[in-house]
């Protein structure tokens, strides 16, 4: 971090208020070197916290610089190590709530772009949505309300981008985590007046977990990817032996060679597996039964969830 970023940070965090000159400043100085370092990312947050009445451009530039730390400081780009993981948490846990709206956004934003993240944060994000559609308060980044009295539209688009976010168990894949999310907010606000994106996001969320193809290794890990990009990056001669020789001996070891490049894990028929993942399973129908009758009846919703699933059997 550089001294004039530092001077202006605490200048700026002194007030609380970040004037539109301020901001070019900080976007300067903290894109310098088109890098953000974690003390630059620690001097934002602290900005964050004393700004009683953020400016969409003020969120703008946290979501972006904060979330080109977390995904981008450090190789593989575009993953979150656990260290990364760490400290994202501890910077937004830091009173036991998200603060603001930019803190919101920021951490939907993370899981929605991220090609993996850690287990934890992943679990971790769920919760706080969660939280900030029961009880926040106050207008989000892209218009609307959150509310604490029932589920705003705003909420739905929030919800929705979390929910089949990229960076989760896989593009668009609901996991179990994520239905049971959806449940607890039906029961939380079944006698409230909620938009009407509401029944819809319901519906295809925990449809989309009963049903949808997926498979356990959709994702790389950190350490895999890492592994795999320093393979391709290695212009070393043995590399390069390795791979002219066995270019040169192709039509003698084309079987030998298909078996040891792209040959599919033994046992697994993608085709097979992807027609299963279309049928409800014993243990997701005693799931559902057991989420449905846990209040003792069938409300509206679990009729329209009901409904869909038999219409697509």
């Amino acid at each position: 971090m550089s001294f004039q970023f530092a001077e202006l940070a605490n200048q700026v965090a002194a007030d609380g208020v970040v004037s539109p000159s301020e901001l070019m400043s900080l976007r300067q100085l903290g894109w310098g070197d088109g890098k953000i370092y974690r003390n630059e990312a620690e001097a934002i947050f602290a900005i964050n916290r004393t700004i009683a009445h953020p400016t969409a451009e003020w969120v703008d530039f946290f979501v972006e610089a904060i979330g080109e730390f977390v995904l981008n400081g450090s190789e593989p780009r575009g993953m979150c190590s656990d260290e990364e993981a760490d400290w994202l948490i501890e910077a937004l846990d830091n009173d036991g709530r998200l603060d603001s709206m930019a803190e919101l956004e920021l951490l939907v934003r993370v899981v929605e772009r991220a090609q993996n993240l850690p287990e934890r944060l992943k679990h971790y994000a769920l919760r706080q949505v969660e939280q900030a559609v029961l009880t926040g308060t106050g207008p989000t980044r892209h218009g609307g309300d959150l509310s604490a009295s029932h589920i705003s539209a705003a909420e739905c688009r929030i919800l929705r981008r979390l929910v089949f976010a990229s960076g989760g168990h896989g593009p668009a894949v609901v996991t179990r985590h994520d239905a049971e999310m959806l449940f607890r907010l039906k029961d939380e606000t079944l006698q409230e007046e909620n938009a009407p994106q509401w029944d819809e996001l319901f519906v295809d969320g925990v449809a989309n977990y009963l049903k949808g193809f997926q498979l356990h290794n959709a994702q790389l890990s950190h350490e895999r990817v890492k592994e795999l990009e320093a393979f391709v990056a290695d212009n070393s001669a043995s590399v390069g032996r390795f791979m002219g020789a066995m270019a040169q001996e192709m039509p003698q070891v084309k079987n030998h060679f298909g078996k040891v490049f792209g040959k599919k894990p033994a046992g697994v028929n993608y085709t097979e597996a992807a027609a299963a993942g279309n049928l409800v399973e014993d243990f997701e129908q005693e799931w559902l039964e057991k989420m449905i009758g846990s209040d003792g009846e069938v409300d509206d919703l679990e009729r329209a969830l009901l409904a869909r699933i038999i219409d697509e059997g």
